[in-house]
């Protein structure tokens, strides 16, 4: 089914891996106007064919590759691919979202997207070229870490492969395609239990454009455009996502002893600032990106990709850990094992005060990290503790107790970021439909600590600002774009003038009524309306140059706002009450600062004003009024009786 649009192949290949065939599955141009791509696109399939009582590690369960309509264009920082699943850490709807050259290849091969059914009965491997499909024996793959298995598969291609721990079924076991990890959500398990070790992909595919000369001066302007601004053109490239580690520290917001605190007295061992300058080797970006904040390091004699900010934070502060080459050490090790960081970061650090406190004999402490890449390998080969360990916090606390220390949400451990000084962040993580992420969450952080200065305790328009601004970071991603092109929506005058009176005012005028009013306006808009083009979001241009339809800041928040109910809409049809939407209760009832009444997050009235926001029940369901508005009424039958 070919696309009359710019952008698209106008093809999704459905894989059965259980009967080892392959054929097209519709996806019209009507739906791509409607979901454009990426985790909105995948979303929606996963909707039309994963029943609500499918378990997560299940032959019925489902896994969406998609693109979107940028990836392959030459757009700055697109190349960009979304994988999404029900989620085995969750039993919700995951997505994860990945650099590396997969995306790219996809296309190469004539896709959009990719759509994995079924179970295989023996262990194998996919090669997709074009048209052609081959199931591969991953028998001599098997047991294989993440580097090996790359190197086997062919070279040219496009690829994601699964570590030990994805074979192993670890709760959060990640997908790689190159040093570029999804690393979120476990879907790595997903692929291993489907007895699916690998795809290598590729073709002989052009991706077009509507205008292509118009789409190459524009994204010539766009790359500049990022250059200029502080974060993204000076932040990030000098010191990489770790660069924030200071400004979190100062906020009170590095995650520090298991969320006790939110600060570390030798945050700066473990900071951005001394990643570069003692360890850095030469930056790096993935394909088309500008920025280029990865970092590269040196390891056992190789040249390999630097831990980023959430692996710093989370397996520094947080266990009481400043060694900064043992985190060069250990963020190897775990992207070998194929293990999400962040997780596990979080998952061990919970072990370490449930064994401080008595309740797990495990023998993990804060602070003492020596043997350490043993316990990776116990948790992804599931040996002695680390079969506990591979089931994630949740898990643990229900076996051990600790539920009001168990950092997670929704069955998902949070990011670095302390979130009782970013109230906003707090509402985000308990609100996220694929549980404690930062991104799914709406950044606010970015705001309330990071780039601006809003007050952070403050309640006043976070519920709002969270809505709208998880709006635009899914339609971003739907698009095929890194999340960090978006930063520049912020004008970079509030980034490097924090304290000018401009700056105080623009902050100040975040957190009155009458702009959380404004911004609730925003969050029900119609299709039609805000039909402009903002300077700050170049997207909205990019995606009218490149595929063709109609596109404006209205309609690019309005895809978003579809994409996020129908994530919701599927994580209600699966049970989710408005109770899950919540955090442990050391971030909601306990004082980060004793002095200050107000260093908590106070989720239920933020809940409440954020249900409303969004055109939600009291209990948290989309309303038929809003869907209606969405154009997806249809949906709620099937999760209101």
């Amino acid at each position: 089914m070919k696309s009359n649009l710019g952008g698209y192949m106008g093809k999704v290949l459905k894989i059965d891996l259980t009967n080892k065939t392959s054929e097209e599955y519709p996806f019209s141009d009507e739906e791509r106007e409607m979901y454009l791509g990426g985790k909105i696109m995948a979303a929606k399939i996963l909707y039309d064919l994963v029943p609500p009582e499918v378990e997560p590690l299940s032959d019925e369960n489902v896994v969406v590759i998609s693109t979107g309509p940028l990836t392959g264009t030459g757009a700055p920082s697109s190349s960009r691919f979304n994988i999404s699943s029900v989620s085995p850490a969750t039993n919700l709807i995951a997505s994860s979202n990945c650099g590396g050259t997969f995306g790219l290849h996809t296309k190469k091969a004539g896709y959009d997207a990719l759509i994995i059914t079924g179970k295989s009965d023996e262990k194998v491997w996919l090669e997709i070229f074009n048209d052609d499909v081959k199931f591969n024996s991953a028998d001599s793959l098997w047991g294989k870490k993440v580097i090996d298995t790359q190197e086997a598969l062919p070279k040219d291609f496009g690829k994601v492969v699964i570590g030990p721990a994805g074979e192993n079924l670890v709760n959060y076991a990640a997908i790689f395609s190159g040093e570029r990890a999804a690393g979120r959500a476990g879907l790595g398990a997903v692929l291993g239990y489907k007895n699916l070790k690998g795809i290598a992909i590729s073709g002989k595919n052009i991706v077009k454009s509507k205008n292509p000369e118009k789409v190459n001066e524009f994204n010539n302007k766009w790359i500049r455009n990022l250059q200029k601004h502080p974060l993204t053109g000076q932040q990030l490239p000098k010191y990489g996502t770790a660069g924030f580690a200071s400004i979190m520290n100062k906020e009170h917001s590095l995650a520090t002893k298991n969320f006790t605190y939110g600060q570390y007295e030798h945050y700066k061992d473990i900071s951005g600032e001394t990643l570069t300058e003692k360890y850095l080797v030469t930056n790096k970006g993935c394909v088309t990106c500008p920025i280029k904040c990865s970092r590269v390091v040196e390891y056992d004699g190789k040249r390999i990709k630097g831990p980023e900010l959430e692996t710093l934070g989370l397996l520094g502060p947080n266990w009481n850990n400043h060694d900064m080459q043992k985190i060069i050490e250990m963020n190897y090790e775990l992207d070998e094992l194929g293990m999400d960081t962040i997780s596990l970061g979080g998952t061990i650090a919970f072990a370490m005060e449930l064994n401080e406190k008595g309740l797990w004999d495990n023998g993990l402490e804060f602070g003492k990290i020596d043997g350490m890449i043993k316990v990776f390998e116990d948790i992804a080969y599931r040996r002695g503790i680390g079969d506990d360990l591979a089931n994630g916090s949740k898990f643990l606390m229900e076996k051990y107790g600790g539920e009001e220390f168990a950092i997670q949400s929704k069955g998902m451990e949070l990011s670095a970021y302390e979130p009782r000084s970013s109230v906003g962040l707090g509402l985000g993580y308990a609100v996220s439909n694929r549980g404690g992420c930062h991104l799914n969450a709406g950044y606010s952080i970015l705001m309330e600590n990071l780039a601006m200065n809003i007050d952070k305790y403050s309640t006043v328009n976070k519920a709002e600002l969270t809505a709208l601004l998880q709006n635009a970071l899914e339609s971003g991603s739907a698009a095929g774009s890194c999340l960090f092109t978006m930063f520049f929506m912020i004008p970079g005058h509030f980034v490097t003038h924090r304290n000018r009176g401009i700056t105080k005012i623009a902050n100040k005028a975040m957190t009155i009524k009458v702009t959380a009013k404004v911004v609730d306006m925003l969050n029900k808009n119609k299709e039609k309306k805000l039909n402009i083009h903002l300077p700050m979001l170049q997207h909205t241009k990019a995606l009218e140059l490149v595929t063709g339809m109609k596109m404006s800041f209205g309609k690019l928040s309005y895809i978003g706002e579809r994409g996020y109910n129908i994530e919701r809409l599927f994580n209600i049809r699966r049970g989710l009450k408005r109770a899950d939407d919540s955090l442990p209760k050391r971030l909601t009832h306990v004082l980060q600062d004793e002095s200050n009444p107000k260093s908590k997050v106070p989720l239920e009235l933020l809940k409440d004003k954020y249900y409303k926001t969004r055109g939600w029940s009291v209990e948290g369901i989309p309303t038929t009024k809003t869907l209606k508005r969405l154009k997806i009424e249809g949906f709620r039958e099937e999760v209101v009786q």
